[in-house]
Order: C-alpha cells, then sequence, then structure tokens
C-alpha cells in the first residue's frame, strides 16, 4: 500500500511543476466598438473623414491599418492575473505560502494555438515605396481604393472577431480553472492551517519531547552511576559472599567438632548436674553453718567488748606543735605494762609541783606525781591509723545492732577535732575518726552483703550551741538559722530521737561523706580564746543511722552510730574583768560546763543503775540518750595538752575521765527484729 505523502509535501511538489505562464497583449476591441459595424455603417463612418478631405483640398490616405498583435500563445497568465483580483489578498508567511502553491497533481494548462490571419487579403506592401497618391479629383480611384480598405478591414475584422472569440473561449477556461484553482486554494489554505497547527503541535510536542530526552538523560546519568556503584557493591557482595562462604565452611567444620564435643560433654553435664546437686545440698549447709558462726561471731564480738567495757576511756596526749615551749622532762611519763615495752600502754603519770607549799616554807617545792590508769593510752608519737585500729571493732558493732557512741573531751587546743574529723587538707596519715570509720562501715557492709545482708545508711550533723540544736548540713536560706531545730520522738510510743528541719542524708561512698564534713567544718561555731586561736564553741554531733535486713532469713537489725566532739572544757576565772566581747564567751564557757556536768551526771546515775537519769538537763545528753544508756556501748577520748602551762586543765581532763572509767554499764542487748 503506497504511503500517504504529507500535504506540505504535495504543495511543494506542485510548486516545483508549476509552468510559467507568458504574458501577451490582447488588442482585441472591446465589445461596441465600430469594428463590429457592416459595411454601410463602415462607409457611413468615413463619410465625414472624405468630407474634411475634401474640404482641405489635399489627398489624403487614411492610415487604417493597425500593427497587427503577435500571436496569443498562451493565457494561463491573464487567468491567473484573474483570480488573482477575485481572491482577496492576506498577508503573512501561512497565506502568501498557499497563493504560491498549487496542487501537485494538477496538470499544467495547455497553449491555445491562435490562428493566424489569412495573407492572402491583406494588401501587399511594396517596402520601400510609398503608394502613389490620387489626384484629388480622382473620386473613383478614391473610391476604391476605400473599398479596398474596407474589404481589407472586414477581413481582418472577421479575423479579429475570430481571435476574439478564441480570447474568450480561453478566457472563460481561464475564469473556471481560476475558480477551481481557487477552491483547490482554499482547500491548500484549510490544509496549511492544519499543517500549521500540526507543525505547532509536533513542535511543542518536540519541545516536550526534548525536556524529556534531557529528563532521560539525566536520569540516565543518574542510573549510570547507580549502576556502576551498584556493580562495585555487587563486586563487594561478590567478595564478602565468597568469605562468609569461606567462613561457612570453616563454621561447618568447628560445628562438626562442637556437636562432636557437645555429646561428650552431655555426659559430662550431667554428671555435673549430680555434683551441683551435691554442692547445692553442702552449700546449704555451709550457709546454714555460716549464718551460725555469723551469730557466733557477733555473740562473742558483743562479749569482748563487755569485757573490754561497755564505757570504755582512752587518753591522747598531743604532740608538741612547732613554736610552743617544750615541756620538762618527767611532766608525762608512760609506764609500761605488766608485759614490758610489748604491751600497749594504760598508764599515765603526771608530775607537778605545789609552789603554794614551796613558798610558805621557803624550800624547793615538792613534786607531787598523779597516776592515772585507762583501758588506752597514746603517746604523742601515736597516729591516727593506730587510734582507728583499736576503736574498729568497737565501730562495728553498730552493724550488729548496738547503739555506739564515742566522745572526744578536753580542753580547747588539746586536739578533739583532730581526733575525730582529721587534719586539713586531703591527706590519708590524718584522717580523723569519723572518715575512717565510714570506710570500715562501708567495707564491712558490701562483705557482709555475700552472706545475704543489705544496709542502709542515713547521716545528719548537728552542733549544740548554747544549749540550742543547729543543723551544720543546711543550705541555702535556712543556713545559720537558730531555733529552728528540735529533739523530738520519731512516732508515738517511739523511742527514737530525731531533731526537726534537720537535713537526713542517705549515703553511700566515702565521698558522699567527705562533702558533709566539709560543709559541716564551714557551718560551726568558731571563736577566738585566751587557749586557742580558732576554737570550737560548740559540741558537734555526728550521726549515722544504720539499718540492716537479711531478707532471707527475715532478719532485721538498726542502730545508730554517734561520733561527738566536744567543746573545750577550760574553768572560768572569776577574778578576770571581762569586757562586752568577753562577756559573750562567758556565756558560751557556762553553757559548755553545764552540759559537760550534765553529761558526767548521766553516765553517774546509769552506773549507778539510778530510776532517775538526767538526760533532759541538757539537750547534748538529751539528743545522745539512745546512744549512752541501755544497749549502747560508749568510749571516750580525753585529749590533753603535753605543755607546762595547760597543767592544771590537764589534771582536770584527767580526773573527769578516770571517774567516768570507773562506772559499769550492763549488758548491752542488739537491737533486732
Amino acid at each position: 500500500m503506497e504511503q500517504r505523502r504529507s500535504p506540505l509535501l504535495e504543495v511543494k511538489g506542485n510548486i516545483e511543476l508549476k509552468i510559467p505562464l507568458v504574458k501577451a497583449t490582447s488588442r482585441l476591441p472591446l465589445p461596441g466598438s465600430r469594428l463590429k459595424r457592416g459595411p454601410d455603417q463602415m462607409e457611413d463612418a468615413l463619410e465625414p473623414e472624405k468630407k474634411r478631405i475634401r474640404g482641405l483640398g489635399t489627398t489624403t490616405k487614411i492610415a487604417t491599418t493597425r500593427p497587427r498583435a503577435p500571436p496569443l500563445t498562451t493565457v494561463p497568465q491573464a487567468q491567473g492575473q484573474a483570480a488573482a483580483q477575485k481572491v482577496p489578498r492576506r498577508t503573512g508567511p501561512r497565506y502568501s505560502t498557499a497563493t504560491a502553491t498549487v496542487s501537485k497533481n494538477q496538470k499544467p494548462v495547455p497553449a491555445v494555438p491562435v490562428q493566424k490571419p489569412s495573407t492572402s487579403a491583406t494588401l501587399p506592401m511594396v517596402r520601400g515605396k510609398k503608394p502613389s497618391k490620387r489626384p484629388a479629383w480622382d473620386l473613383k480611384g478614391q473610391l476604391c481604393d476605400l473599398n479596398a480598405e474596407l474589404k481589407r478591414c472586414r477581413e481582418k475584422t472577421q479575423t479579429l472577431d475570430q481571435e476574439n472569440q478564441q480570447l474568450r473561449d480561453q478566457l472563460t477556461e481561464a475564469q473556471q480553472q481560476a475558480k477551481a484553482l481557487g477552491a483547490e486554494r482554499r482547500t491548500l489554505e484549510g490544509e496549511l492551517i492544519t499543517v500549521r497547527a500540526q507543525a505547532e503541535q509536533g513542535q511543542q510536542e518536540l519541545a516536550n519531547l526534548s525536556a524529556r530526552v534531557l529528563e532521560l538523560e539525566e536520569r540516565l546519568g543518574t542510573q549510570e552511576g547507580l549502576v556502576q556503584e551498584l556493580q562495585k557493591e555487587q563486586l563487594e557482595l561478590q567478595e564478602e559472599r565468597q568469605g562468609l562462604a569461606a567462613r561457612l565452611e570453616e563454621q561447618e567444620r568447628r560445628l562438626q567438632a562442637s556437636e562432636t564435643a557437645l555429646s561428650s560433654s552431655r555426659a559430662e553435664v550431667a554428671s555435673l548436674r549430680q555434683e551441683a546437686a551435691a554442692q547445692a545440698v553442702l552449700l546449704a549447709e555451709r550457709g546454714e553453718r555460716l549464718h551460725g558462726l555469723e551469730m557466733e561471731r557477733r555473740r562473742l564480738h558483743n562479749q569482748l567488748q563487755e569485757l573490754k567495757g561497755n564505757i570504755r576511756v582512752f587518753c591522747r596526749v598531743r604532740p608538741v606543735l612547732p613554736g610552743e615551749p617544750i615541756p620538762p622532762p618527767g611532766l608525762l611519763l608512760f609506764p609500761s605494762g605488766p608485759n614490758g615495752p610489748s604491751d600497749p600502754p594504760t598508764r599515765l603519770s603526771l608530775s607537778r609541783s605545789d609552789e603554794r607549799r614551796g613558798t610558805l616554807s621557803g624550800a624547793p617545792a615538792p613534786t607531787t606525781r598523779h597516776d592515772f590508769s585507762f583501758d588506752r593510752v597514746f603517746p604523742p608519737g601515736s597516729g591516727q591509723d593506730e587510734v582507728f585500729e583499736e576503736i574498729a571493732m568497737l565501730v562495728q558493732s553498730a552493724l550488729d545492732g548496738y547503739p555506739v557512741c564515742i566522745f572526744a573531751y578536753g580542753q580547747t587546743g588539746s586536739g578533739k577535732t583532730f581526733t575525730m574529723e582529721g587534719g586539713p587538707g586531703r591527706d590519708p596519715q590524718v584522717e580523723g575518726l569519723i572518715p575512717r570509720a565510714m570506710r570500715h562501715l562501708f567495707s564491712v557492709a558490701q562483705e557482709l552483703g555475700g552472706q545475704g545482708w543489705t544496709y542502709r545508711f542515713v547521716a545528719s550533723y548537728v552542733e549544740i550551741y548554747n544549749e540550742t540544736v543547729r543543723d551544720l548540713l543546711a543550705t541555702g536560706t535556712r543556713k545559720g538559722h537558730v531555733g529552728d531545730c528540735e529533739i523530738r520522738r520519731a512516732g508515738p510510743g517511739s523511742e527514737e530521737l530525731t531533731v526537726t528541719n534537720a537535713r537526713y542524708v542517705p549515703v553511700s561512698c566515702e565521698k558522699e561523706v567527705e562533702a558533709l564534713l566539709h560543709l559541716a567544718h564551714q557551718n560551726r561555731a568558731v571563736a577566738r580564746t585566751a587557749q586557742n586561736e580558732r576554737s570550737s564553741r560548740s559540741h558537734s554531733v555526728f550521726q549515722l543511722q544504720i539499718s540492716g535486713e537479711h531478707t532471707g532469713r527475715g532478719l532485721q537489725c538498726g542502730a545508730p552510730l554517734s561520733l561527738v566532739d566536744l567543746a573545750g572544757s577550760e574553768r572560768l576565772d572569776p577574778g578576770l574583768a571581762l569586757g562586752p566581747g568577753e562577756r559573750e564567751r562567758l556565756r558560751e564557757t557556762q553553757a559548755i560546763n553545764s552540759s559537760l556536768s550534765t553529761l558526767g551526771l548521766v553516765i553517774m546515775a546509769l552506773s549507778n543503775k539510778e530510776s532517775h537519769v538526767p538526760y533532759r538537763n541538757s539537750k547534748l545528753t538529751y539528743l545522745l540518750q539512745n546512744s549512752l544508756g541501755g544497749s549502747a556501748k560508749m568510749l571516750m577520748f580525753v585529749n590533753i595538752s603535753p605543755l607546762e602551762e595547760n597543767i592544771s586543765e590537764t589534771l582536770n581532763s584527767l580526773r573527769f575521765a578516770s571517774k567516768v572509767n570507773q562506772c559499769v554499764i550492763g549488758t548491752a542487748q542488739a537491737n533486732r527484729k
């Protein structure tokens, strides 16, 4: 089947095949001209001419001949012009193209041959010779000439009529062709509009396709990059697959070996399970035995502490500090024990001369020797670790459920605060009893955790200043407030005492305790005295409430550990003149001595087993009520100065400690549930 050609191509082909038309000048007479007249009419038309000629008296020849028009070969040019006049002219490339093209299938118009007029009818003309003129009187000759001329004109008229008829036929045919071409042109214009619309649509589609091509090329570039990445990843995966295949083979070999070992291990597991069951039974038996041994250890430990005394007194002599005078030899002596120097010292001898007796007699004052015996005496060279080693077992009794209270008693500057809290800085060698006791308790509690015990520790730190309780752990707006804290029962019917509005901080490690000690040291009330540049003017009480529980056996125990740094115990000089600042120090000293006296009375009442113990006479004894009597274990450090100038205060402190050391309290009972 022949493929249909585009209308635009057909128009282009018609333009290439178009035959140009030859333009010819037509000399046809218009309708109604005198050439159509007959011979009679021609003669009538010539009569005026004859008369005019006669009137002029000259003989002239009327030139009636006209130059013959060349034969008309074709008429399509005239037809095209006529058709062009009928079609309205339009501008623009769309219409210029339509008017300049014809259909390819349209055949060119053949040229119409024009018959040449007969030359026989024409009057022969002799070239180079003019016709002879007839004389004016020769009218007959002139008439003959006119008749001949008329005859020639008639022949010529006939010829021209024939030409005119032929031209009219050609014109009619050309007009028909022009109409056909006009119709065809309109058809072609419509087709051209359609083609242009199609061309515009094609251009739009071409633009869309070009954009689409660019987009596809961009996507193709992206896809090619992705393909390259995927190919690279495929290579990597292939290498990984090969590695995994090798590993799989290795794992299969190992699996086979493991299955072989598993089969042998199952038999071993069966035997181990039997052994484990036997070990579980043995472990349960040993657990029971261990629990019994732990209970026995606690009983023996408590019995040992009771044998040492539920009220014990240790004496500690501080060393001479740089810048202080060296004491005379023999002022303080430390006699050896029954077994010689290898025994820890327990006795102390103080030599003092009586100046009053020497003045009355005029002789040198005799030396008076005072001997004291305590549970342990620490000379000036004793370190903090040696001191704590002696009380470590007593501190551990708090974990067993026994209330424990440790005092530091002595005059200002005798080393009480150093014994309890330690020296400045964080040197481990000079740590006091409080941080060492906390470290020991946390360590032992962790060991007992392996036996099923869990412990909880809650710390508080208060001071009693002028019989007023103040919280040393207070922060923010409550820091430094006085009178907010009161000693109350924990609840109705409860024997436990608490301090209202005081902070009770749970602790679980040494660093937390160090932070609390640092805060309390900043908040404690101190002042300058005659004995020391910076003296503690209050009793500081650090309490650690210990709660233990054994969930497996349903056992619970709890007890407080109280570590007390008492205020300076120096006496008053009634003859000393005091200013306004010294009066405040006087009131402080009176409150301190009153509370220390009450402490001595409470200990004596407990020793004598009196029905009334004056706990409420002092805030100090009231706060420590549960740590002094009943099942409590108590230890007092009496701190003394080695200087001769402090011999009087040293002697008073030793006498007070000796009285306490003579007291005996009943057997302690653990607080267990």
